[in-house]
């Protein structure tokens, strides 16, 4: 292929766009810490805070979804078959989010706790069965990323001539820089800028497609183009060998790989579940719903578009180029010339770099749960779980690196990868499905997914030796052998789950698993464990109805008529094709672009608001010159300030009592804290802001309780998370206390002489300090 892009250009958006956004991701990180309120603690740097609303699910669940796959394997079959092609690809790979969308508030009401799926699966089913999914979800993420590195490594070399090895070992590295960056919270936020991105320039293609090109001619030139390149070159398949028809054999047998195929990279790859466990009670269906149909806009505008623009300007390309899906990169750069090669290509390593990105968060989710707190280590922090996160996220995403080296070097390509994802994972979808239902028996489940597996390799394998004489990439490549092994592998899987539970059903009390699932702080465990419950059953009744008839309708009731009857598109339908095509684009961008800013305008505003006080600052302190020194120690001591620590025990309320008495009928100002113990070490890992405010409201309760006496004159409550002795003194030193009165024990040591609390109080406070027994 000739090369569109210069190989610099190629090396600065390999290398740079990793790092812009690694630094956003790290900007958005302050942002929350300094201005959001934004805590410190691995559980909630890994979830998310559990509480992520709509927008930002649904933007994450597409980004997570674009693979380098999406933007160009789409594009290759609607060159191979027409508009049939990018229909199969949308549809047969948007249904398994729908449907995921009712699992996902399956979690929310009976595993709250949880962090992975294996986790679930070792709650419910005990270490062995634990073992067997652990193997599937890994392979499930290490085939997903495979994927996103040989997707980006051939269309950078092809448009840039960077060298094909070298793009997909340096690939990866992007990707490290920019999950190390931050936690699961902040990477929704940049998962957000990347999907904003890409439906604009989606519709930049579009745009430009079909109504700017001359070369095209609008919709009315792309049919004619397509009409006469049927003509020319008929497709093996289809309905009078047009493109312009839904009635294509080859695109059918594609279909049904990319419904078996894609069920088990959703349902089996941790990415998906990270995102159910990080959406709020009240987001999980809705998140997943409208983020699996706005992602089904992505491959079916954008293949309509430059998929068929390929057929339409004649592109030429060899079954290699093909296969590594270079259709719509150079369809892209025929089109808007140098431009559209940099558009394309941004955004495929932009969506590399976003679910790249997902799947080494949920590979370290994987390691670092399922494998060392769940077998090295029960009792770890969360500072060392951490440490552990940040080394499994570099040494998968060097070892992909490693892998997509191999497997070019012996033939594989992404198209390969694609169509046999499912004979490997496939099996374990219906079991790993059955986990959250009482009557699973945990033998067939294990058994079903193993079986499954054994059976779908031995038919793909056996049918390419029966057909083609040989057992090689290339013989286990073609479709028949696919078909087979996809089918067997997750019809036996779930036929021997459900078989087996049905004759031997378990009676599983699901109640269990929220005693089970520890999460790594026990003190937040309450905040969530029980609510929405009454929501969550609501949700679920319509749920089953939504997901179910949207599945239905996408791959049964809108396609079948027009394969089984034939129909070739005339010029007005076609108009009507693209018409929903484009709209359906226009209206999912809408929503992933507004919806989430509509949700964080509370936030927004406190940030612009901020923003505007720090400007004022600044400017008034230009105006008005130094400011004015701080009050002296005597001021402070005559203003009367006491700060007295509340905890519950007798002894603070004996304090508070003795401060009320000697200073307050002084027209001393009572300050009453109370400190939620928080673990202030972990400093590099982030807390959601909703933790905080529920949080410091159970304090506030407990303050509120206090009865302060008559006779106290003006006081105030206060509370603080972190270390008690910690926030002790800095309270003191903020409000300039003239003294500290506190109980000489705290509430969890009172058979000791002094507290631990009260020792650290007088070895760092420079403000006097009362103590009472």
């Amino acid at each position: 292929m000739e090369v569109v892009l210069s190989e610099g250009l190629g090396y600065f958006i390999l290398l740079g766009v990793g790092l812009v956004m690694a630094l956003a991701v790290i900007l958005l990180v302050r942002v929350e810490t300094k201005w959001l309120g934004t805590k410190k603690t691995f559980e909630w740097f890994s979830t998310a805070g559990r509480s992520v609303k709509v927008g930002l699910i649904a933007s994450s669940v597409v980004s997570a979804w674009t693979w380098a796959a999406t933007l160009l394997q789409s594009s290759t079959v609607a060159y191979q078959f027409g508009v049939s092609g990018p229909f199969w690809y949308a549809a047969g790979a948007s249904i398994q989010v729908v449907l995921f969308a009712i699992l996902a508030t399956e979690l929310k009401r009976k595993a709250p706790s949880s962090h992975t799926f294996p986790e679930i699966i070792y709650a419910r089913f005990g270490k062995g069965s634990h073992k067997v999914f652990l193997f599937f979800a890994l392979m499930t993420n290490t085939v997903v990323t495979a994927m996103l590195v040989l997707g980006g490594a051939a269309a950078l070399s092809s448009l840039t001539g960077i060298n094909i090895s070298l793009a997909a070992f340096l690939i990866p590295i992007g990707v490290i820089i920019y999950t190390f960056s931050g936690g699961l919270k902040a990477t929704f936020l940049a998962e957000y800028m990347n999907t904003v991105f890409l439906f604009i320039v989606v519709l930049v293609f579009v745009t430009a497609v079909y109504f700017i090109d001359p070369k095209i001619g609008g919709i009315s030139g792309m049919f004619e183009k397509l009409s006469t390149a049927a003509a020319l070159r008929p497709v093996e398949g289809n309905a009078t060998g047009s493109y312009l028809t839904l009635a294509s054999t080859g695109a059918l047998i594609f279909g049904v790989i990319n419904i078996a195929g894609n069920f088990g990279t959703v349902f089996v790859d941790q990415a998906y579940w990270q995102r159910a466990i990080a959406a709020g009670p009240r987001s999980a269906f809705k998140g997943f719903l409208a983020g699996g149909l706005a992602w089904f806009a992505i491959p079916f505008t954008l293949a309509t578009t430059l998929g068929l623009a390929a057929v339409a300007v004649n592109v030429q390309l060899t079954p290699e180029e093909i296969s590594m899906g270079l259709v719509a990169p150079t369809a892209a750069s025929h089109v808007l010339g140098e431009l559209g090669a940099i558009l394309m290509l941004t955004i495929l390593f932009t969506a590399v770099t976003a679910a790249g990105s997902a799947e080494l968060v949920a590979v370290s989710s994987l390691v670092t749960y399922d494998v060392y707190r769940t077998y090295l280590k029960p009792s770890a922090s969360g500072r060392e779980l951490m440490r552990i996160s940040r080394y499994s996220i570099v040494a998968f995403g060097i070892g992909m690196g490693v892998l997509a080296l191999v497997l070019l070097q012996i033939g594989v390509s992404l198209q390969y990868v694609y169509l046999a994802m499912g004979v490997l994972i496939g099996s374990a979808v219906v079991p790993v499905t059955l986990v959250l239902w009482k009557k699973t028996n945990r033998v067939a489940a294990t058994a079903g997914a193993l079986a499954g597996l054994v059976c779908g390799v031995s038919v793909w394998v056996g049918t390419a030796y029966v057909l083609y004489g040989e057992i090689s990439v290339h013989s286990t490549g073609h479709d028949i052998p696919l078909l087979a092994g996809n089918l067997s592998s997750i019809f036996v899987g779930a036929a021997v789950a459900l078989i087996g539970s049905t004759i031997r059903p378990s009676n599983f009390d699901l109640s269990l698993m929220k005693q089970k699932i520890l999460v790594v702080d026990g003190k937040i465990k309450g905040l969530f464990e029980s609510e929405n419950e009454e929501y969550l059953k609501k949700s679920l009744k319509v749920g089953y109805k939504a997901a179910i008839a949207l599945t239905l309708v996408l791959v049964v009731a809108w396609p079948m008529p027009l394969y089984l009857s034939g129909y070739v598109f005339t010029e007005t339908t076609y108009t009507i094709w693209v018409g929903i095509a484009v709209a359906w684009a226009g209206s999912a961008a809408a929503v992933i672009i507004f919806l989430p800013l509509i949700e964080a305008r509370v936030g927004i505003t406190k940030v612009l608001h901020i923003m505007g006080q720090k400007t004022n600052a600044i400017a008034t302190q230009d105006m008005e010159g130094p400011p004015k020194p701080a009050a002296t120690s005597d001021e402070l001591y005559y203003a009367k300030r006491i700060l007295v620590p509340i905890d519950g025990s007798g002894q603070s309320l004996r304090a508070l009592n003795y401060a009320t008495n000697i200073y307050g009928i002084n027209e001393a100002k009572i300050y009453l804290l109370y400190v939620i113990e928080w673990p202030e070490e972990e400093s590099d890992e982030s807390v959601d802001e909703e933790l905080t405010s529920r949080m410091e409201k159970e304090g506030r309760i407990l303050l509120n309780s206090v009865i302060v006496p008559r006779r106290a004159g003006e006081y105030v409550r206060i509370v603080k998370m972190g270390d008690p002795a910690s926030k002790i003194v800095e309270v003191a030193e903020k409000i300039g206390a003239s003294m500290i009165v506190m109980g000489i024990n705290g509430i969890n040591n009172r058979a000791a002489e002094m507290g631990s609390v009260t020792r650290k109080v007088l070895k760092t406070s420079s403000t006097p300090v009362v103590l009472m027994k």
